[in-house]
């Protein structure tokens, strides 16, 4: 798709307020799409109660990221219609709101949006204003097996380097066992696995982009960490790690099959095995950068005739009091909660009892650096906040997932990445 400037276009749950319905007496009906991620997952049986107690009927659409990215994007830009309720990141939302394609959000007072962490807050937000709110959020950091690390006699801390970490793999990597050293993203998507290359990347000291916005997909830094990224993967990952994103990881992992995963902090409210122990991301000696900040956040369409409606119900299911209705559920409980958006939920004894995970999920958050600095010209940390980046990260991914596995090499993947994403810039007029 063309970039946007060049494109022309009462209960335990709180529910509040009466129900909504049509002239004709009927429910009003809703079209949501999700990821097929857990915690969305999960908003299915929670909002059951939402329609008994409003009237209002919830259609989910729930697909995988790369495909929801796709498909959300094409219909809202051409103003399609086949969704009242989106799921978006960071990456769109300020610009999607700035461009006119999403409404603005506007809570009651009970809502408590300053409840939001400010990085959530600021990220979903342009010029101040609100334009989708946060059903989770994110860093990323070390999750990994520590009955293993033990047993192998090595450790993980902390901010530690990537050659301990590669050392620490390397130690607890047993295929004939069925558990390999580490299991990272591959498959390829700007949201897949570039959210995790981008952090290494951005540890070794590279960016997307230099001052002119010229991409610097040829540089040292790129290069050292793309053959950091593969060698490590190759050796110590599974097998056909090429077509791994967060859900296939997740199941490798609660399967016993993962000594170690570098992903979205997240995860650890889906966790199953025994034993894990978190660190803060690993970096090549450059820190700022090397873990990401996201958040899936729900948005509502600009022109939707059912606008008001798809905004009580993102009012509802980003609230303090449905973050209690997950802890409460007994499908559910505290372990699997939303996190990573709101400070009361971490003040929250029974969460705090349930979520081992806490300190170091907030700790990421915390250290997340989406600034502007002197190495990168953009906002973000595992994407560039501009219109062209989806189109340039998922051109470099495809490169990426060829050179993972072993159909190019890692300088003859970047050379074509450095061209595909120069053909984007150029033509975009950055330069």
């Amino acid at each position: 798709m063309k970039s946007l400037r060049n494109t022309a276009l009462g209960l335990t749950l709180g529910i509040a307020g009466a129900s909504f319905a049509l002239a004709d007496g009927h429910a009003k009906e809703l079209t949501i799409a999700i990821v097929n991620n857990g915690h969305m997952i999960n908003m299915q049986k929670v909002a059951e109660a939402y329609t008994e107690e409003t009237g209002v009927k919830l259609n989910w659409v729930s697909l995988e990221e790369g495909v929801l990215r796709e498909q959300v994007t094409s219909d809202t830009a051409t103003g399609g219609g086949q969704y009242d309720i989106i799921n978006i990141g960071m990456q769109e939302a300020p610009i999607w709101g700035a461009a006119g394609w999403i409404e603005p959000l506007n809570f009651g007072a009970d809502y408590d949006v300053d409840d939001m962490l400010p990085a959530m807050r600021n990220g979903l937000s342009h010029e101040g204003t609100l334009y989708a709110a946060p059903f989770y959020g994110e860093s990323s950091m070390v999750m990994y097996r520590k009955d293993l690390t033990d047993a192998a006699g090595v450790n993980i801390a902390d901010n530690d380097s990537w050659d301990n970490v590669k050392a620490a793999a390397a130690a607890i990597h047993d295929p004939d066992n069925g558990v390999y050293g580490a299991c990272l993203r591959g498959k390829p998507g700007w949201g897949d696995n570039m959210a995790f290359i981008t952090t290494v990347v951005n540890s070794f000291g590279g960016a997307w982009f230099d001052a002119d916005f010229k991409p610097t997909l040829d540089s040292d830094e790129w290069k050292a960490a793309i053959n950091f990224y593969v060698d490590l993967l190759g050796n110590y990952g599974p097998p056909g790690s090429e077509g791994n994103s967060f859900n296939e990881i997740l199941a490798l992992y609660n399967e016993g099959k993962c000594g170690m995963w570098i992903d979205a902090t997240i995860a650890a409210s889906f966790l199953t095995v025994d034993g894990v122990a978190y660190a803060q991301s690993p970096n090549a000696g450059n820190p700022v950068g090397a873990n990401w900040l996201w958040a899936w956040a729900m948005a509502v369409p600009a022109g939707s005739p059912n606008a008001a409606e798809s905004q009580a119900f993102i009012e509802w299911a980003t609230s303090k009091d449905y973050i209690k209705a997950v802890g409460n559920h007994p499908d559910f409980g505290w372990g699997k909660v939303p996190t990573g958006t709101r400070a009361s939920t971490y003040a929250i004894p029974e969460f705090q009892a349930a979520a081992p995970f806490a300190a170091a999920e907030m700790a990421a958050i915390e250290s997340a650096a989406p600034e502007a600095t002197d190495i990168k010209p953009y906002v973000g940390v595992q994407f560039a906040a501009i219109p062209e980046f989806p189109e340039v990260g998922s051109a470099v991914a495809q490169e990426m997932a060829a050179a993972l596995s072993g159909a190019k090499s890692v300088d003859e993947a970047l050379e074509a990445a450095q061209a595909a994403a120069d053909a984007i810039m150029s033509e975009a007029g950055y330069y």
